[in-house]
């Protein structure tokens, strides 16, 4: 897979993404669901903890792309959904965390939500990843 990185303007780069990517040469792709704060078994974990909610998200996206023999290096676009943006930013620096060192910032968009599909869940994140 061929990634070639579109920025009209540099200052979403500073927020870890791209404004949008060429992708090129590639022969599968997979379409991830929303993962969330929780664990194997479906309960949510980190209660008003938003810190730990990102991360443990982060986790259960990394798992399920390696279930299907994939990695963050992967990913091609992601959904980010949470119930306070402020929160959720100021923790971001877990998404720089994982992403930065991989050198890989795929066009991202986040939204603010009233709530999530699970009382208490307060971020989910979804991902389409290509190889």
């Amino acid at each position: 897979m061929k990634r070639t990185a579109v920025n009209p303007w540099d200052w979403s780069l500073k927020l870890g993404y791209n404004q949008a990517e060429i992708i090129t040469d590639t022969t599968r792709q997979v379409i991830c669901a929303g993962q969330t704060a929780v664990d194997a078994k479906g309960v949510p974990q980190h209660p008003d903890d938003m810190r730990g909610q990102i991360g443990l998200a982060l986790d259960n996206l990394e798992t399920v792309l390696a279930a299907a023999d994939m990695d963050l290096t992967n990913i091609i676009r992601l959904g980010v959904y949470a119930t306070d943006v402020d929160e959720a930013l100021k923790n971001f620096d877990l998404m720089g965390m994982r992403f930065g060192p991989l050198r890989c910032a795929p066009p991202m968009t986040l939204l603010g939500v009233t709530r999530l599909a699970i009382p208490g869940l307060l971020f989910e994140i979804e991902a389409t990843a290509a190889a």
